[in-house]
């Protein structure tokens, strides 16, 4: 199974509606993984998935938003069409 690290800018629908059916209150504390990247830094996130993906998806405060204003009108949302998932890899 493939795992691939997303961060906010690179959010797209199909991300965020896994996102708001596995947490559609929200994330706490013990759904958060921690993990050092590359470059030995200490990254958060919380994990969805899909049949062939592991999406682990940066916490920011802008993630939190965007989950909310995501669940307040999904049309608002400005769908990221250049996502590659191949540029996150990790």
């Amino acid at each position: 199974m493939k795992r691939v690290i997303v961060e906010y800018a690179k959010l797209t629908k199909d991300i965020l509606d896994l996102l708001i059916d596995k947490y559609p209150d929200g994330y706490d504390y013990s759904d958060i993984i921690s993990f050092k990247n590359a470059k030995g830094e200490t990254v958060k996130a919380v994990e969805v998935q899909t049949e062939d993906t592991i999406y682990l998806v940066k916490i920011s405060s802008k993630l939190e938003q965007a989950m909310e204003d995501y669940v307040d009108d999904e049309d608002s949302f400005d769908d990221n069409d250049d996502f590659d998932v191949n540029d996150l890899e990790g």
